[in-house]
């Protein structure tokens, strides 16, 4: 019987997950070392949808103590848990602790495992440090090895609306392919209609495309579009140019409205 892959992918969610990589990973507060490994693990915690960095307790440089800070679970209502929700959402078995180096503390910003399989590991919360793979800064969260993006040029057709209110029209559309994720249509900003949006003030990350900002409708509502102005060099051919959520407007492909797909970003 055939089986198809992400289907596989999908069934582990809820299961601890993790993967070694051949990388040396260092953490840093304030310019001072918090760890320095060559033997991390790429960690999914159950339900968590992006990998987190897990290290052997010895190679953490900064001191760790049990923490007293109360940490609460992840609800049980949440089947997935995206990059924005907090560390401290923890849904494998283990004790929160303290990081400290000389001048700083950060409570809960670590967490012991209580798995048997993975004896004296450790998770940090990204978000708490500043990260190198290698010599090379990471952005929003680890990069996951089973996560592809293939960016290509298209000539197809793509018009985009909302609620029959005219948003962009192109010829020329770069089209994102992401893994887990809907094909993302990357227009030139001459094709937009500028005055159906409105920039907010937002950011986001991305560990493969770089820093994005947004736009909303300028009628109100939701953002519905963003762009990376200055791509990571990866991700150059779509710097500049503009995409919208398929998953909150029509986008209409060679005349054909494509059905607004279940994602976490719906």
């Amino acid at each position: 019987m055939a089986t198809r892959i992400s289907q596989l992918l999908n069934q582990s969610l809820p299961t601890l997950r993790y993967e070694p990589t051949a990388k040396r990973v260092r953490a840093n507060l304030g310019g001072q070392p918090v760890l320095d490994t060559t033997r991390a693990l790429l960690l999914w915690e159950p339900r968590r949808i992006v990998p987190i960095y897990a290290v052997p307790e010895a190679d953490v440089l900064a001191e760790l103590a049990e923490s007293r800070a109360e940490v609460a679970g992840a609800p049980e209502e949440a089947q997935v848990l995206t990059p924005d929700d907090a560390f401290a959402l923890h849904t494998a078995a283990g004790t929160a602790m303290d990081v400290r180096v000389p001048g700083h503390t950060l409570e809960a910003a670590a967490f012991r495992l209580a798995d048997p399989d993975l004896p004296g590991i450790v998770l940090l919360d990204f978000r708490a440090f500043d990260w190198l793979e290698e010599d090379q800064p990471i952005l929003a969260h680890p990069r996951d090895p089973f996560h592809r993006i293939d960016i290509v040029p298209s000539s197809r057709h793509v018009r985009v609306e909302f609620e029959g209110m005219h948003l962009a029209d192109s010829a020329h559309p770069v089209v994102l392919f992401e893994t887990h994720l809907p094909p993302r249509y990357y227009l030139p900003r001459a094709d937009v209609a500028w005055d159906a949006l409105l920039a907010t003030a937002r950011t986001s990350q991305c560990p493969y495309k770089g820093t994005a900002n947004y736009w909303a409708l300028a009628s109100g509502g939701r953002e519905v579009a963003w762009s990376y102005p200055d791509s990571l060099p990866e991700s150059a051919a779509i710097a500049g140019l503009v995409a919208f959520y398929n998953e909150r407007t029509d986008v209409i492909v060679d005349g054909h409205r494509l059905a607004r797909p279940d994602s976490p970003f719906r």
